[in-house]
């Protein structure tokens, strides 16, 4: 070993090559990295759609849903299939096991498709695949305004539709823009069903004569001469007069055309969504998707290029403006963490000039932070792991632990030069000094990076979150390494000089400190057991008062408001309400720049919501506008309190990612999820009402709403077969009639360009709009006898559902609510006791606590498994480097120690356990065995050497105190600007920099003090087999 580190510490040059190339080579990886707010912790999903015109949610289920659910069960690897019936969609999610790849899952679901279809009644409905993209693939808003005020809502929509939606997808990254609100543009043939009756005509009379006046057909080609001409035959209908001027029938010589029988219009489709804004009224707006893997980054900033492009365009006064991407959030993400990382370099920088005193070393000891970061990154770009709140996180962690193993180097090599013997020279006493640590030095680091090795087993949504972290913190370490073991020891000779000064003549001012402490305890070892027994105890009453949660919630700083109306509402009444939402809460809240809000569903894609859910974005001003006092979590309590007053609506204030990832992966927009399972609708609906005011009794509870299942009225047309066979009249001819006079009938199709808009026959809005006009729809029979609807039908009115939710084949109503002012540990465990001893279910029925809450348990469980594989892998490294078991189990001491300030740490901040803090307690495990493990090496060898055991554990105090102090102080406050950050993203990483922290201080008190006490009783024997760490330590021993 020794001839190898002489070896290393001749090569200056090629060292400070190494360091500035990886320092450039990282700065450059880092600017081709994706870069995006954080890891997409979205499930692998394939979403299914079919549109079925008209049907209510309980045929939707039976005739569509059903089915689908049906084929696509028994697919390879398929977790879960859930399912939402609502009217006129079905919506059915097949959840695939985490880490299927999508396109696998998507060409599965597509070769089951076609099975699917086939069992769905003919004119049901196509089923589609949805986008591929993921929960956070919904990259940006756009809204469209109209400055001159001029244009209607179908314009703006056909601008939409034709102008924006097309060059938007072709961005490269982009999978989809749907186009929400306004009305899509159609033509629209309005029938008076007197005119009609009396020319004994019917609405497919009418369809069939406009279908057969608007065709193109081409009839090959002729030759005329020498050339060859193609045949094409041109009738289009391309005006509106061309289809008011189309024949249907001629009746004693006279043309019949369809301007005899009704108007015919540019008009709006139906429609089951639309957007409103500020308060101002109707909008039109759209979403952009990104394509699964893309890099957000680039895929918003092309799109924003390509919107300066559109927007160049657009009609006079017309603009696209996107009122929300993810883009901001991104940036703000990013430099929380990078200037964490830059502030936390510049600390560690400080500490080490000042316990090392002179430049010289000091620059060795800091030069590992630019090695071993571009190391992490050049690594990073070449397994394709992106930038991100987490794997930058990773970086920061590491940033204060990479010098440890320079400053081990750096602080023998200095002591080195004042111990050395005459006529020693600087290469071998460098060499000397690095070989005397250099064992126990890669021991230590080494396990720092394999402590972080078990969090790859993590799956799920902790899986996808702190995996990313794991890796980038594990390379930053592999840097370092390789930095403190190849580049160190000639940057040291390069770098450090003999200060002249021996040891005799000035002992360090640590050492005089640590010496009579340490001596203190070793020489009364009960003391010490006392000092650790007392840590413990406190870190024990702490870990008992501490609170529990899945992860701190990401500030986004948006927020997104999610309403539900009473589920008979109308479109209009629901535009109306959105409306008045929309001016109080920008009334109230000088915080909000703009609202705009999405009612039930656009195109289909991205949302199925019914129409009595309203999805408000609420986009804030900076902070620096706000009122003074209010924080983001006060504004979102505030607008919740407000709305709680407003008559007829339950408000749900949450932000966009969070809950569209919550949605995702729980199936609802809420922290916590309470499910009932059965088969029956009322008695689902009557437990959740129950249920419901169970919860809402609970301290913490807020926003706490149950599924509207059911409340939408329903007008049912039942048919009598045997007045129908009276009259010759079949069931097919009454609903064609009903479907086509009431629902409207395409009739083909009037080109502009190269685009197309339906001609939809239907009659006109006063003859179909109430139940009295339904029934006076004529039948006409063969034998031409006209009969109206009412006399052959019963119609009436009846309540309905307003959707139905199924998961894995079962009926289910979920109880949604968040939880503030408490964690979610504790509440959830405080509302089973209630739940369990106030709810009666009948047999058949059981209830499941999903959202976060499920999520905490899954990621507890995998804890459970993973901290003994992470303890034992450590203890067995501890064994093969050591050699012996007391040595192992004296270092693994550390351990309970460093757990108990970081318990004590979460208490007196006031942070629950969650995800991130048991993260940050993996990586304590590292760094509170790796200062051990020098400390006992050094014990060990002298005790083998024979010195007296006391002595050597005071000596061994005293020569690491400075050390282990600087290595401590270096990993604490380069974490130090994760805990004071404010940025966004701040609140995940903070539970993880504080439990480190204080785990740091605990284990370090250890260390210097309990460790030397207790090595009498672990200490091997004189002239005992050597360990794999033995070295010559080349200073004598002065008491």
């Amino acid at each position: 070993m020794f001839n190898l580190m002489h070896r290393l510490a001749g090569g200056q040059l090629l060292a400070v090559i190494a360091v500035i190339a990886l320092a450039i080579g990282g700065l450059f990886a880092f600017r081709s990295l994706p870069v995006d707010a954080f890891p997409d912790p979205s499930p692998s999903l394939v979403q299914v759609f079919t549109e079925t015109e008209g049907l209510s949610p309980e045929e939707v289920e039976r005739y569509v849903t059903y089915p689908i659910e049906t084929a696509m069960s028994g697919l390879p690897k398929v977790e879960e299939i859930r399912s939402t019936s609502n009217f006129g969609l079905s919506v059915v999610n097949i959840y695939f096991e985490d880490g299927t790849d999508v396109y696998f899952a998507r060409q599965v679901v597509g070769e089951r498709l076609g099975e699917a279809a086939d069992a769905i009644p003919q004119g049901f409905g196509t089923p589609i695949m949805g986008p591929i993209s993921t929960g956070l693939g919904i990259i940006m808003y756009y809204r469209l305004v109209d400055e001159t005020g001029e244009r209607s809502l179908v314009e703006l929509r056909e601008i939409a539709d034709w102008m924006i939606k097309y060059p938007l997808q072709s961005v490269e990254g982009v999978t989809e823009v749907l186009s929400l609100g306004g009305f899509e543009k159609q033509y629209q043939v309005r029938l008076d069903p007197d005119q009609l009756t009396s020319y004994h005509l019917g609405v497919a009379d009418v369809i069939d004569a406009l279908e057969a006046a608007n065709r193109t057909a081409g009839a090959q080609f002729i030759e005329v001469g020498a050339e060859q001409y193609t045949v094409r035959g041109v009738g289009l209908a391309r005006t509106l007069d061309d289809l008011r001027d189309t024949p249907v029938r001629t009746i004693d010589g006279r043309t019949i055309r369809v301007r005899d029988l009704g108007e015919v219009e540019i008009g709006g489709g139906v429609r089951q969504g639309l957007a409103t804004a500020n308060g101002e009224g109707e909008a039109v707006a759209g979403l952009v998707l990104k394509l699964y893997g893309s890099n957000t980054s680039d895929v918003i900033e092309n799109a924003k290029s390509r919107f300066e492009e559109i927007n160049a365009s657009l009609p006079d006064g017309v603009k696209a403006i996107p009122y929300y991407d993810q883009g901001t959030l991104v940036q703000k993400a990013v430099a929380t963490v990078t200037t964490a990382l830059w502030q936390g370099a510049l600390l560690v920088a400080i500490i080490v000039f000042a316990f090392l005193g002179g430049w010289r070393p000091s620059l060795v000891v800091v030069l590992s932070v630019p090695f071993s970061v571009g190391f992490a990154f050049i690594a990073m770009n070449a397994l394709g792991i992106g930038a991100n709140l987490m794997t930058l996180g990773g970086v920061v962690i590491a940033i204060g632990m990479m010098v440890d193993g320079a400053i081990v180097i750096a602080e023998n090599v200095d002591r080195g030069f004042r111990e050395r013997s005459e006529g020693e020279d600087a290469r071998t006493t460098v060499a000397r000094a690095s070989t005397e640590v250099i064992a126990p030095l890669i021991a230590a680091v080494a396990v720092v990076i394999i402590v972080f090795l078990p969090l790859f087993s993590l799956q799920g949504t902790e899986g996808k979150t702190f995996r990313p972290l794991a890796a980038s913190a594990a390379l930053a370490m592999t840097g370092s390494l390789i930095y403190a073991a190849l580049i160190a020891p000639a940057m040291a000779l390069g770098l450090m000089r003999p200060s002249g000064k021996t040891e005799t003549a000035e002992k360090g001012r640590l050492t005089r400190f640590m010496k009579p402490l340490a001596a203190f305890f070793v020489r009364r070892r009960m003391a010490a057991i006392c000092l650790a027994g007392l840590l413990l105890l406190a870190g024990g009453l702490a870990a008992t008062r501490l609170g529990s949660e899945f992860t701190p919630a990401l500030e986004e700083g948006d927020v997104l408001l999610r309403v539900t109306m009473a589920p008979s509402i109308s479109l209009t009444e629901a535009k109306s309400i959105s409306t008045r939402i929309e001016s109080r809460l920008l009334r109230s809240f000088p915080e909000i720049d703009s609202i705009v809000s999405r009612i039930g569903r656009g195109e289909v894609g991205a949302h199925a919501d019914p129409v009595n859910s309203i999805e408000a974005f609420v986009a804030l001003k900076p902070r620096e506008d706000w009122r003074d006092g209010m924080s983001p979590d006060d504004l979102r309590a505030a607008i919740s309190d407000s709305l709680g007053s407003f008559p007829g609506i339950r408000a749900n204030v949450g932000q966009p990612i969070a809950m569209s990832v919550d949605e995702l992966l729980t199936g609802t927009k809420a922290q916590l999820a309470v499910k009932i399972f059965g088969p029956d609708t009322i008695v689902l609906l009557e437990s959740s009402q129950e249920l419901q005011s169970i919860l809402q009794d609970v301290p913490g509870a807020s926003d706490v709403q149950a599924d509207q299942i059911t409340g939408a009225p329903q007008l049912v047309v039942s048919l009598n077969r045997t007045a129908l066979g009276r009259y010759g009249l079949s069931i097919e001819e009454a609903l064609d009639a009903l479907q086509s006079g009431v629902g409207g009938a395409e009739a083909g199709a009037v080109f502009e360009g190269v685009r197309q808009f339906p001609v939809v026959v239907r009659f006109a809005e006063e003859d179909r709009n109430t139940p009295a006009a339904i029934g006076r729809i004529i039948l006409e029979s063969e034998s031409g006898a006209r009969i109206p609807l009412e006399s052959v039908a019963d119609i009436r009115e009846i309540v309905g559902p307003r959707q139905i939710t199924r998961a894995n084949g079962e009926r289910f109503i979920t109880v949604q609510l968040n939880v503030r002012g408490r964690d979610i540990g504790s509440y959830v465990s405080e509302a089973q006791e209630d739940v369990g001893a106030e709810l009666d279910l009948p047999a058949g029925y059981r209830v499941e606590w999903g959202g976060q809450f499920e999520l905490q348990q899954e990621a507890n469980q995998r804890f459970a498994v993973v901290i003994p594989i992470t303890l034992a892998i450590v203890f067995l490294i501890l064994l093969l480097t050591f050699g012996r078991m007391k040595s192992a189990i004296l270092i693994l001491l550390n351990i309970p120690l460093a757990l108990t300030g970081g318990t004590m740490a979460l208490w007196v901040s006031g942070l629950p356990v969650s995800v991130p803090a048991t993260v940050g307690f993996i990586a304590l495990f590292g760094i509170a065995l790796g200062n051990g493990m020098v400390l006992v090496s050094f014990m060990d060898d002298f005790a083998r050497a024979g010195r007296n055991l006391d002595e050597l554990a005071i000596e061994a105090a005293g020569l690491r105190a400075r050390p282990v102090l600087m290595t401590a102080l270096t990993t604490a406050l380069g974490l130090a600007p994760l805990l004071f950050a404010t940025g966004v993203g701040a609140e995940v990483q903070r539970p993880l920099a504080t439990v480190v922290m204080g785990g740091l201080v605990s284990s370090t008190v250890l260390t210097l003090l309990v460790l030397p006490a207790l090595h009498r009783w672990f200490s091997p024997k004189p002239d005992a087999h050597h360990s794999m760490l033995e070295t010559t330590h080349a200073h004598p021993l002065r008491g």
